[in-house]
């Protein structure tokens, strides 16, 4: 009986007649998981299932002391100072030249009415400059992505939604109806994995909870033996519970990488990263 209630609370999250504003969604949010992870600090969420399980923890520890992301970062640095035809690089790009910036990302563009993540900025500056855009989901857009997100650690996610930005936070509900609508043949929806489940295990993986998601990608995953990005690992999602994955960079996962990063507010960056 506790687990249906458990269900109904977190799925009632999305299905409420009386609407909830983004602030008072991420302090419902923050209490739901505090009373399920009493110990954990607010910033621990940054460390995803390391903060929740001790032996993968350790684990984990051990591995970060010689990084599997170290050589992205490298190469990222490389591709990202490497100069375009045209003589530019991605610095021409960006405000203070692409570095610390990443924090930022994504944000409610009000011009362009969309939501726009760093991998699609990256694109954008490279096809500005005459150059074909870079697959989203690995290779060299992980490793651009890796760099800046890097220059970026230990900078916190600050984001602030109010009615007079009503496109951000149409764009913001997209997102939250996306992560609570069951698809698929297993008729699962994120948060049953991430808010109901959390901290259960599913197999032999023990399963994050929901804030702290957008701080850590791109990430190296001991699965891919490469790294990808936070586009990957939500078609990879949708693969596991048997429904079709959208595009990378799709107006949807856009939406869902935005109310993912509002759920991290006030948390350090700490991407890229290394998870299983």
């Amino acid at each position: 009986m506790k687990l249906i209630l458990s269900v109904a609370l977190a799925l009632s999250f999305a299905s409420s007649t009386g609407y909830a504003s983004p602030e008072e969604d991420l302090a419902e949010y923050r209490q739901f998981f505090k009373k399920r992870f009493p110990n954990l600090s607010q910033q621990d969420y940054a460390d995803g299932v390391y903060a929740i399980n001790p032996i993968a923890r350790e684990n984990w520890e051990a591995i970060e002391e010689f990084p599997p992301y170290e050589l992205a970062i490298e190469d990222g640095e490389e591709l990202f100072n490497a100069p375009f035809k045209n003589g530019k690089t991605y610095a021409s790009c960006f405000k203070n030249g692409g570095l610390k910036i990443a924090q930022n990302y994504p944000y409610w563009d009000k011009e362009r009415q969309e939501v726009v993540t760093l991998a699609l900025a990256i694109n954008e500056c490279r096809v500005s400059n005459k150059e074909q855009p870079l697959p989203y989901k690995k290779g060299d857009i992980a490793a651009i992505l890796a760099f800046m997100k890097d220059s970026s650690r230990g900078e916190k996610i600050q984001r602030t939604l109010t009615k007079e930005q009503p496109g951000a936070i149409a764009a913001y509900e997209s997102g939250k109806a996306f992560y609570f609508k069951r698809r698929g043949q297993l008729n699962f929806a994120c948060a049953h994995c991430h808010m109901v489940y959390s901290g259960s295990n599913l197999r032999s993986e023990t399963l994050s909870p929901t804030i702290g998601h957008a701080t850590n990608w791109p990430t190296y995953r001991a699965k891919w033996g490469e790294m990808g990005t936070i586009h990957r690992r939500f078609q990879g999602c949708n693969k596991q519970v048997r429904a079709k994955p959208l595009k990378a960079q799709s107006v949807a996962y856009r939406n869902l990488e935005f109310f993912l990063t509002y759920l991290s507010n006030d948390l350090e960056m700490n991407a890229p990263s290394s998870r299983r």
